[in-house]
């Protein structure tokens, strides 16, 4: 193997200078810095699958001492079309793209209501696979009406067809149902791949 040593290749003709055929292997040593300042492409995690799917048109009614699969029936954005927003309201791994993702999920419930000391409670919930994964609980004592606000997150190691969904307990004080609020998608499920 021969070295060549220069300080700076450019192309013979034109603007673009390859480096090895395909199915090569171009290996950069350990403790060789790769500075760049240009426009980086065709390498790297981009963070897809990402989606954003929301609750909209109307609010999802949820009933007392009960979990409820919430129903996100709509979406501002996702990029592999991987979440059902009309039949099962889930994200699905798509063929290619197992590896590691987040997901964030927050979810305004109104309106509770109870005498002084009642308490009452939100439970959102991430599920994986149809069993719960990760889950936070949110407690209000006060009395008169009130919204409550959740928020749940996770790192989840998944594989192609695995699938995510969201839930929510609620506990209130009156034993009423309540509601997922619709207004300006602050109930929403998000999540991307990070990594393989």
């Amino acid at each position: 193997m021969g070295t060549l040593f220069v300080d700076k290749l450019d192309p013979q003709s034109g603007t673009s200078l390859e480096i090895g055929s395909s199915g090569d292997t171009i290996t950069i040593p350990s403790g060789a810095p790769i500075t760049n300042s240009g426009t980086a492409t065709g390498f790297g995690d981009v963070n897809s699958p990402a989606f954003r799917a929301i609750r909209t048109s109307s609010n999802q009614t949820i009933s007392n001492a009960t979990t409820t699969k919430i129903q996100f029936n709509g979406e501002d954005f996702d990029t592999d079309s991987a979440f059902d927003s009309s039949t099962n309201y889930r994200f699905t791994v798509p063929s290619g793209e197992a590896g590691k993702y987040f997901f964030n999920m927050r979810v305004l419930v109104n309106s509770f209501s109870g005498g002084t000391g009642a308490g009452y409670y939100i439970k959102p919930m991430i599920y994986k696979n149809g069993s719960v994964v990760q889950q936070f609980q949110y407690y209000d004592f006060r009395a008169g009406a009130k919204d409550m606000y959740g928020n749940v997150s996770v790192f989840l190691n998944l594989s192609v067809s695995d699938y995510v969904e969201g839930y929510i307990y609620n506990s209130s004080a009156d034993s009423s149902a309540k509601d997922i609020d619709d207004y300006l998608g602050f109930s929403c499920l998000e999540g991307f791949k990070v990594t393989t």
